[in-house]
């Protein structure tokens, strides 16, 4: 990744300064360069290379309203300035704030920074493909040189939940996520338990269990904690994500194309759980945090759960199962019960859960469904239009939870034929007894062309919302 830092060299490739647009008299330029400045933003250009300065140097307007909106705005224009340092193949980019907007190159840089992540592991020739932008530095009198490491260390963990989501099954098998979920910890600062099998199965996880009975590769359980001796929060607030590593849906086997062709992303959910907890770690947030990843991938092989089956789940509850599709519902519930015994503040999980979510608002925000607080989805809800990450609320009324009783066992994992989001949802609450919000983030979670700083593949989406949500409500 580019390393972000406010330690600015003398001389850097490229140069961008960001101004007030109704101020651009006062920046510090030649008589010819201020006149070609000028001319380009009255013409609606708010970014602007000036060409007869020796080094790169872009200027960037900004004027309105310092809102989400205009933030992510100018996310969007470091994409585009990403983009040029790469194009020449220079390693360099200084970003200098002579605006009075808040913290403005902070959104510039975190932009190019999302956006100069590559996934080249792969690659044979992976060296002749790899961006040269490698050093981002800010100069930005309203931010610190703490917040600037923040900001790189938010990066990397985002980063890092789009790594595990693009690796293949063929490496990131259960046993592999766990383990990759370990070695985040000791970078980061948190610590980690890994359940095997047999420890799943003295738990009775007969969700997580079931699922997996159709795969060779066995299931496990990862269990991260952080909990530093000032934490604010007394009762932890756990995150809990869906880890299928792949999702071929069963024995209910999903078609090929346009179905199963991006179900390695059915662990985004938990890869976003493991960024969040590792961003938290990385900065020293003084609040305790627990994060849940069952994993296991779904097979149509050996055992598999057939149609019509009944699991039983971790807390007694059975389960007719009408759609091996429908799994993550399963190995989520273990997970909820599982985070009974923290006795949280919170709990919140994420989860590729349904096509309905993607049908309802397609992939530009997740749905999110919730017996917590209203307040405390309200302010979720801020998070997510301040990092970009947009969240839209679906109703939690108890005649969706009608549509999963069973007439053989006390639910079964299918509602009807409408609104299959919230009935999934109603699912899940079942195994709650605390204050709890579902994330169903199956739309923006893998993308299959580039948006802005949204790059191909995974999408990390998740990890700056959990971040900036438990920030400014629990470490504060």
């Amino acid at each position: 990744m580019a390393k972000i830092s406010n330690k600015a060299p003398k001389n850097a490739d490229v140069v961008v300064t960001l101004f007030n647009k109704k101020e651009v008299k006062k920046l510090k330029l030649e008589k010819a360069q201020l006149t070609f400045l000028e001319s380009e933003i009255n013409v609606n250009r708010n970014t602007v290379l000036m060409p007869s300065l020796t080094e790169k140097h872009f200027f960037v307007a900004i004027e309105g309203t310092w809102n989400a909106e205009a933030k992510e705005g100018m996310r969007k224009t470091g994409v585009e300035i990403q983009a040029a340092v790469n194009k020449t193949n220079l390693e360099s980019l200084h970003i200098v704030n002579q605006s009075t907007f808040e913290k403005a190159a902070w959104y510039l840089a975190e932009g190019a920074a999302l956006s100069n992540y590559q996934f080249l592991k792969y690659f044979k020739e992976k060296a002749n493909k790899k961006n040269t932008l490698s050093k981002i530095f800010v100069t930005d009198a309203t931010i610190t040189e703490a917040e600037w490491i923040e900001l790189h260390n938010i990066v990397e963990a985002t980063e890092l939940a789009r790594t595990l989501i693009n690796e293949p099954v063929s490496f990131l098998t259960a046993t592999q996520f766990s383990e990759e979920m370990n070695k985040a910890g000791k970078v980061a600062g948190f610590k980690t338990q890994i359940l095997n099998k047999k420890q799943i199965e003295a738990l009775k996880m007969g969700g997580l269990l079931g699922v997996n009975k159709g795969s060779i590769d066995p299931p496990t359980f990862t269990i991260m904690e952080y909990k530093p001796k000032n934490a604010k929060n007394k009762k932890p607030i756990v995150l809990v994500g869906k880890g299928v590593v792949f999702d071929t849906g069963g024995l209910s086997l999903k078609p090929t194309a346009g179905s199963m062709d991006e179900m390695k992303c059915d662990m985004a959910g938990g890869a976003a759980v493991v960024g969040a907890i590792y961003a938290i770690a990385a900065n020293n947030l003084p609040v305790h945090v627990v994060a849940l990843v069952p994993a296991t991938d779904n097979r149509p092989g050996g055992n598999a759960v057939c149609p019509q089956d009944v699991l039983t789940i971790s807390d007694g509850t059975t389960v007719e199962v009408l759609n091996t599709d429908a799994e993550g519902r399963l190995i989520l519930a273990d997970a909820l019960v599982y985070a009974k015994k923290y006795k949280p503040e919170l709990v919140i999980d994420l989860a590729t859960l349904t096509g309905a979510a993607v049908r309802s608002i397609g992939t530009y925000a997740s749905a999110v469904m919730a017996t917590a607080d209203q307040k405390v989805v309200n302010n979720l809800m801020d998070s997510g239009f301040e990092v970009w990450e947009r969240l839209i609320q679906f109703p939690m009324w108890k005649e969706y939870g009608e549509e999963m009783k069973s007439d053989v066992a006390d639910l079964k994992n299918l509602g009807g034929a409408f609104a299959g989001q919230i009935s999934a949802a109603k699912f899940l609450e079942h195994f709650t007894d605390y204050p709890w919000i579902h994330i169903d983030i199956a739309g923006p979670a893998y993308q299959n062309k580039v948006d802005a700083y949204r790059t191909k593949g995974g999408v990390g989406v998740g990890v700056r919302l959990l971040y900036d949500f438990i920030k400014k409500n629990y470490a504060n």
